[in-house]
């Protein structure tokens, strides 16, 4: 691609508003005091008020948070010099439970249930692992509780870890076909080169297309506790915009910085950058299964089946009759009517072998069947694309 950077005047600019599912990823420079390795709470309360109000106007919120390692290893005795990797895992283990009792603590003040969840790189990359951990956080938001995640830094290697939490936050956000991204960071947006050595460079309110100039505008990261900078927000963007996700960088050290995205610049808002993609997330979801992915198998369904899928609901057991080849959980295959006509493809949510178990059954007999209780659905309609 050669187009530049579009540039937008700020009133055009969208807001905080109008989200429906809400990422947040919070960097440790923001989260833990970088001269007393302790939690900024007043910082984090302002946070968690936020958080409390995007609900109230019904809101998904999902946080993505870092701070584990620059929490523990205070608490261990370990600032003042590079840590091993196994010094990172160890101050990891210590400063998790210290990130999520906090977490907990201040959002109970707005009678808010937190959910700790910890994930690998592997775990957004491996289908089972994905549908595993979309299928967790999609039931924890359903319940009405606010998951917290972390990379599971006690376990992931050097070389299955991401390494930041920008793209993690990306990665999680494409994985549950979040709408908006929010990196709350140490700069207020993208500039045409880095402000702390260029004064005059120019901010740039809105990103339409990810180009090479785009690219050449990030400059090196921080120093402090941060592992990020713009070159992984970058990377971020490129992996949320992919999955039809709008993402924007904002300044978060300022009070309640979630409130202050909910106008735009004109209007008394934060300066920021918002990364616009060209699909919704579900649109990109769809295009996804349609064209990037090879079949494992075939499902063959009858009338019944044909008729529903066509009303856009999702493939149950009973109107499956014949399950054909060797598929795993999370694998697309391909659905077809009885006369052998490809009328939908979709990612199944179960096994090869369990499928043909409880093709034909209702859905409450899955249990019994199995012998243990998986989705009433064996495509669901999210995961599934007519043809």
């Amino acid at each position: 691609m050669t187009t530049t950077a579009k540039t937008e005047s700020d009133t055009a600019a969208p807001t905080l508003i109008g989200a429906r599912r809400l990422v947040v990823k919070i960097g440790s420079a923001l989260l833990v005091d970088e001269r007393t390795g302790h939690i900024r709470r007043a910082w984090l309360d302002a946070l968690a008020d936020d958080i409390a109000a995007c609900r109230a106007r019904g809101q998904e919120v999902v946080v993505v948070t870092s701070g584990a390692v620059a929490v523990g290893r205070e608490h261990l005795g370990l600032r003042g010099r590079p840590l091993r990797l196994e010094e990172k895992q160890a101050a990891a283990a210590t400063g998790q439970i210290r990130l999520a009792h906090a977490y907990q603590e201040t959002l109970a003040r707005h009678d808010v249930t937190v959910a700790q969840v910890l994930l690998t790189l592997e775990d957004t990359e491996e289908r089972r692992r994905h549908l595993n951990g979309r299928a967790t956080i999609d039931t924890l938001l359903r319940l009405g509780a606010v998951p917290v995640i972390n990379e599971n830094d006690t376990v992931a290697t050097a070389e299955i870890r991401f390494g930041d939490n920008d793209r993690l936050a990306a990665r999680v956000a494409q994985m549950i076909s979040a709408d908006t991204l929010v990196l709350l960071s140490d700069i207020d947006g993208l500039y045409t080169a880095d402000p702390r050595k260029e004064p005059d460079a120019a901010h740039i309110p809105v990103v339409r297309e990810l180009t090479a100039e785009i690219e050449g505008m990030a400059g090196e990261p921080p120093p402090g506790y941060s592992s990020g900078g713009m070159v992984t927000k970058i990377a971020a963007a490129r992996i949320a915009m992919s999955g039809g996700c709008r993402m924007v960088i904002a300044k978060g050290k300022r009070m309640n910085p979630l409130a202050a995205l909910e106008r735009a610049p004109a209007d008394g808002g934060a300066l920021c950058t918002w990364f616009l993609p060209a699909a919704e997330p579900r649109t990109a979801r769809k295009a996804w299964i349609a064209g990037h992915l090879a079949p494992h198998g075939v499902l063959i369904v009858d009338a019944g089946a044909v008729q529903a899928l066509q009303q856009g609901k999702s493939l149950l057991p009973a109107g499956v009759t014949e399950a054909q080849g060797d598929f795993e959980r999370g694998d697309l295959v391909v659905v077809q009517d009885a006369a052998g006509r490809e009328i939908a493809r979709g990612l199944c949510a179960y096994a090869a072998e369990d499928a043909r178990r409880i093709l034909g059954r209702r859905s409450a007999e899955i249990e019994a069947v199995l012998g243990f209780r998986g989705r009433d659905v064996m495509i669901h309609r999210d995961d599934l694309v007519m043809r």
